[in-house]
This record gives C-alpha cells, sequence and structure tokens, in this order.
C-alpha cells in the first residue's frame, strides 16, 4: 500500500442533564469505544533485495524500497465490571506475512474475542477467541515498543493466538496468572489433520512499580496427527527501570521439539535479547537492542546451511513523540550469520545484512 492510510476514532459517551441547574451533571461513560492505529514506514536494505522483500524470517516491516503500511485497523470494545469483548479488523505487510495461513476473513482478523468475569470478589477471567499472545514483550503494535522493527524473538513467537484463557490478577496487581488451550502456535484455524490442542501458561510478578518479570510456557505440536512432533518452549523476561529516563528489559527464549514422531530425541533452539531504552524527554527517546538467534536443526527458522541458523543483531533506534497520537522513529540495524544466508538480487549470497526503517504511526 502506497496510498496515505486515513483512520478515525469515535468514542461514545451518555449523560444525564438535571433539568435543576443546581444539582451536579452526572457523567455515565459508554462501555462501548471505537479505536484505530495505522503504522506507515519505508526500509531500504543494502543487500538490494530479491522482489524487495526482506528475508523470509522477517515478518514485520518486511517491503524494501517502498512506501508501505506495516500495520493498519479499526477496533471496538466493549467493557463493563461483568463482561468485556473486542473486535478489530487490520491490514497492512504484518497481516499479508503473519496471517498467510488463515483462510478468508480470518486473515483480517487482528482481535476478536469476548470475556466473563467469574467471581464477583476476585479479578477472575474467562477469555475465549482470537487474542494477542501470552509470550514475549513485544507485540505487533509497533508503539507499545521500544524499538521500532521486533526482535527475532518476537518474530520467532505468536504474535497472536486462538482458543480460551483463564486469567487472575491479585488485587494488588502485583500478580498475573493465565492457563490456556490454544489452536495452535500461533494459528486461528487449527493445522489440517491436527486434532490436538495446545497449551500455555503465563506469570507475571511486579515487586515494584520499576521491575517486571514474566514467564510463558508453550506446550504442543504445530504438525498433523500422522507426522505429530511435541514441542516444549518456555520464555523468560524481565524489564527494569534503573533511573527516571534509563530502562532495561531482557529475554531469553528456549524451546525443544522431537526430530520425529515418537522420537526421544529433541531438537533445541534459544535466543538472548537485551534492551536498552533512554528517555531523556517526554517527546525523545533512543534505544539500542543485541540479540542472537540460535537454531542449529532449523526447527523455528529453515536456513538449510551447515550451521543452520545463527545470527547476531544489532540495532539503534530514535524515537520523537510528534504529539500524544503521532509518533516518528527511525533506525538502523544490522544482522550477522554464521553463514551466507543473506540472498541479493544478483544471486550472490552474504554473511551480514543492514538496513535502515523509518516510521510513522498514528493512533486515537
Amino acid at each position: 500500500m502506497k496510498s496515505i492510510v486515513l483512520v478515525f476514532c469515535l468514542l461514545t459517551s451518555a449523560s444525564v442533564f438535571p433539568q435543576d441547574n443546581n444539582k451536579t451533571i452526572i457523567n455515565i461513560p459508554s462501555p462501548l469505544t471505537f479505536g484505530a492505529y495505522a503504522e506507515t514506514y519505508y526500509s531500504y536494505d543494502f543487500n538490494n533485495l530479491i522482489n524487495n522483500t526482506k528475508p523470509p524470517f522477517l515478518f514485520s516491516f518486511n517491503k524494501n524500497n517502498e512506501a508501505s503500511v506495516n500495520l493498519a485497523f479499526l477496533k471496538g470494545s466493549y467493557v463493563t465490571d461483568r463482561a468485556r469483548a473486542n473486535l478489530a479488523l487490520a491490514a497492512g505487510t504484518y497481516m499479508n506475512a503473519n496471517y498467510a495461513a488463515e483462510p478468508g476473513i480470518l486473515g483480517n482478523l487482528f482481535e476478536g474475542n469476548a470475556g466473563i468475569k467469574l467471581s464477583g470478589e476476585n479479578n477472575l477471567w474467562l477469555d475465549v477467541g482470537v487474542f494477542p499472545s501470552h509470550i514475549g514483550f513485544e507485540s505487533a503494535m509497533g508503539k507499545d515498543n521500544w524499538t521500532l522493527t521486533r526482535s527475532m524473538m518476537a518474530e520467532h513467537t505468536p504474535y497472536f493466538e486462538s482458543g480460551a484463557k483463564i486469567s487472575y490478577t491479585s488485587d494488588t496487581n502485583k500478580w498475573f496468572l493465565s492457563a490456556l488451550v490454544l489452536s495452535g502456535w500461533q494459528r486461528i484455524k487449527p493445522m489440517d489433520g491436527n486434532t490436538l490442542p495446545a497449551f500455555g501458561t503465563q506469570i507475571t510478578y511486579k515487586p515494584s512499580p520499576r521491575v517486571t518479570l514474566n514467564s510463558s510456557t508453550f506446550l504442543g505440536s504445530d504438525k498433523p496427527d500422522s507426522a505429530r512432533q511435541m514441542r516444549y518452549f518456555h520464555n523468560f523476561y524481565a524489564t527494569y527501570k534503573l533511573t527516571d529516563v534509563l530502562a532495561a528489559a531482557i529475554g531469553f527464549d528456549i524451546g525443544i521439539e522431537q526430530r520425529s514422531k515418537h522420537s526421544s530425541e529433541m531438537n533445541i533452539w534459544f535466543n538472548p535479547t537485551t534492551i536498552l531504552r533512554y528517555a531523556p524527554t517526554i517527546k525523545t527517546a533512543v534505544a539500542i537492542r543485541a540479540e542472537y538467534y540460535d537454531d542449529k536443526h532449523g526447527v523455528i527458522i529453515a536456513s538449510n546451511t551447515t550451521n543452520g541458523f545463527k545470527t547476531w543483531g544489532l540495532s539503534a533506534n530514535f524515537d520523537y513523540n510528534i504529539s500524544n497520537h503521532l509518533l516518528w522513529r527511525i533506525e538502523a540495524r544490522a544482522l550477522q550469520s554464521r553463514d551466507e544466508i543473506f540472498t541479493a538480487k544478483d544471486g550472490s549470497t552474504n554473511y551480514s545484512n543492514t538496513f535502515v526503517t523509518t516510521s510513522l504511526a498514528a493512533s486515537f
């Protein structure tokens, strides 16, 4: 999409205006709200890529040398004390890449879920539908992340999931606990031929306003029953506000998967990520990211090379908040692999890949 995306938001409310001017006006907020988000970008890759598309293991901001829309959606939300629901329809290069396996309208279903509160005294909820992933500290919405592009960690764990989850938040908001039954590893429609549901858990602990610790798990298979390979995955991350202007985030993913059906041998992959963010003013911020992804056996990223996918990454970005609703960013990113996995337009291969990306995100 090369045209400018226009977005809008409608906020509904109801008011009671007593006839007696001496009485206080009572404002009753509506449980129904609407919002919109759009993020355009331009990225230039110095490898002069085939078909102007980034390496196949990058799913966000993956177009090269052309102005594009990464993600644009309209969302409606309904929230009361005992019920809640969300519906968001989206388009963009992010949707094209991450929802490629979803048929029809499901390929545009960014979010669609409903929940009920199970306890009158405790913050215990049951939610069913399509919702953001319980894994990792990055989301699909660029403005909610410290860096412009997504880390290899985020790109290769689910951005979204479908199924049912029970979640509990403590009265002090220090603890969040969740258990999930899912249709698969980033799937709305289950894999054809797979009759086994997947399962997940999440534990988040906030000992202080400056510290967040999170543990998330996934157990299941992303293969048909005839070739079932069980996958066991754990994600840990911690965010820490070092000072009023400096914060850090560290994450570590590790997963194992059966080499074949009924096999006791496992393939292992892992991925550490670190981000430092410095925000000297309300309007400006700088972030530096270092990451490494090791998938020797190609469980998640198939490179078909001698050493498998073993890649380092380093990026630096600058953010400027033009207004409360408009964010401009620019980022330089370099990837270095142990094998020649990056392909140029002339067919040559390289050990490294460097690109610069800029984006403009609007939210209402």
